[in-house]
């Protein structure tokens, strides 16, 4: 008596599940729980009349998956021609070029890749006023920033003897010329090459 309601409700939603299942895969009860049948694994058996006693044939997966939508398509990126250190380049030539037109003396451009990791490019530039020194800080700041470079700090511009922007790849320091004379950075990085900033 309990195996026939059972048994019933089981047809019943194997039934409903058949009819709301996509793709035509039909749902249905065996001994061992719910499976899935496929038609075409099931060699046009529904697979709803399972026999008695019969084991259960597990579902093969590798025939009843069907991708749908065409093959991946994969992200791709595109390279930009220009490389990060060909930008620091050529933004640390800016910074030297507008300091030359703000009438810094002694400005160089020093190649740190194969000194230090810290940074890329050093500017050193000497400007013989405090007024001078601002503006020179304030145009440089400028002309990165129109850019999009972002000044990540500055030291020593109140007393404006010696003025350090970081902007991540480039150092700018700014002199008085007693500083410039006293830290000698020309002479502690002496390896660094030189950057040619005047002709390109």
């Amino acid at each position: 008596m309990g195996w026939r309601p059972l048994r019933v409700a089981r047809r019943s939603f194997a039934a409903r599940a058949a009819r709301s299942s996509p793709s035509g895969v039909e749902v249905c009860f065996s001994p061992t729980g719910l499976s899935r049948i496929n038609p075409e694994v099931a060699n046009g058996n529904s697979g709803t009349s399972h026999i008695r006693g019969e084991p259960h044939r597990a579902l093969d997966l590798r025939r009843s998956a069907v991708s749908k939508g065409g093959p991946l398509k994969l992200a791709s990126f595109e390279t930009d021609a220009t490389s990060r250190v060909e930008v620091a380049a050529e933004h640390a030539r800016l910074s030297a070029r507008v300091a030359a037109d703000n009438k810094a003396r002694d400005v160089v451009v020093l190649d740190m890749r194969g000194i230090t990791p810290l940074y890329d490019y050093v500017v050193l530039a000497t400007g013989s006023s405090r007024r001078q020194i601002h503006t020179l800080a304030e145009e440089i700041d400028a002309a990165l920033r129109a850019e999009g470079e972002k000044r990540l700090g500055i030291e020593g511009y109140q007393a404006s003897r010696w003025v350090v922007q970081d902007y991540g790849d480039i150092i700018i320091h700014v002199f008085d010329p007693e500083s410039r004379s006293y830290y000698g950075l020309e002479d502690l990085w002496a390896d660094a090459v030189r950057l040619d900033w005047e002709h390109q």
